[in-house]
């Protein structure tokens, strides 16, 4: 990771923040996952950063569902995001010339995916998906990816039925993102819900990074009353995107920013990341083919 993040460094001296002077606002869209004044403060310090590099000014969108983020970038509203693999899939199926995937976070063990989770309260009895039959089932977001596309591919196969409710869980509800779904399922308001995880580090703590971490992190739940109960297969982290449609020099520059954030400031870093790990690398378009057929054929 070290020769990706020297070479970024040394694009950055490279170009001039004065050739950013092109555009005249630079609007980062920040995905669900906390509420939005923890997402907005987790990403303060990139949007600092943002403004200090291109010398225009930044600013933050946290809007209240997945879709705001996906529309921001679908109606060039927005310049850059972090979306999820479903996410990005959309925005492509609609427009394939919207955004350009250019990094992607990297797990601790460098590796670059990450798994949807079921979870229930311990003191709820429930232990696997045999016991959630007509109980209640919460899911994050219907353009989530771990929050709701791989768990409607993968669950209905190990149960046996639809996601429907009534069919074999008694409600299939959406919280509106994964930390609704977290602090529902501690409180008790469903009987499980799924979230997203690097599955690294230790269930006490969350794991490393994703949804968990954040909540243990901000004192939401308690990892020790909580039990897993399904796991996804490896799901493809989601990229970074820029708007296919800034200077090419403004481009270099938030790329050069995002890969090189980690060792520049760590602490930044591990609010934007929703946790530890390495930093971000490289993608492109042809590692979210497999999750571009899935959210075809899932017709949403």
């Amino acid at each position: 990771m070290k020769s990706i993040y020297s070479a970024v460094l040394a694009t950055i001296s490279l170009v001039s923040p004065a050739m950013a002077q092109e555009i005249s606002t630079f609007n980062i869209g920040i995905l669900g996952g906390e509420n939005a004044q923890d997402r907005l403060a987790s990403n303060e310090c990139l949007r600092e950063k943002t403004e200090a590099l291109l010398g225009v000014e930044a600013k933050l969108f946290a809007p209240a569902d997945y879709n705001g983020v996906i529309q921001g970038l679908l109606g060039g509203t927005l310049d850059m995001a972090w979306v999820g693999a479903s996410g990005y899939a959309k925005i492509y199926l609609n427009d394939p010339d919207a955004v350009e995937p250019v990094l992607v976070k990297v797990n601790t063990d460098g590796t670059f995916g990450y798994y949807s989770i079921g979870f229930a309260r311990i003191d709820s009895g429930i232990t696997s998906l045999d016991d959630m039959k007509g109980k209640t089932f919460g899911f994050g977001d219907p353009n989530s990816t771990s929050g709701y596309l791989i768990p409607s591919i993968e669950i209905p196969s190990i149960i046996g039925a639809t996601m429907e409710s009534g069919d074999y869980f008694g409600e299939v509800k959406f919280t509106g993102g994964h930390e609704q779904t977290i602090v529902a399922v501690a409180n008790g308001d469903v009987d499980a819900g799924v979230s997203w995880v690097d599955g690294l580090g230790d269930w006490a703590d969350g794991y490393n990074s994703g949804a968990l971490r954040k909540a243990v992190d901000a004192g939401l739940v308690d990892m020790n009353d909580m039990v897993q109960i399904w796991q996804s297969m490896t799901i493809p982290e989601g990229p970074v995107v820029l708007r296919s449609t800034l200077p090419e020099d403004v481009k270099l520059l938030m790329t050069g920013l995002m890969a090189s954030l980690k060792s520049m400031d760590p602490d930044c870093a591990y609010g934007v990341l929703q946790g530890d790990a390495r930093g971000f690398m490289p993608i492109t378009h042809e590692a979210y083919e497999v999750i571009i057929e899935a959210r075809k054929a899932s017709s949403n």
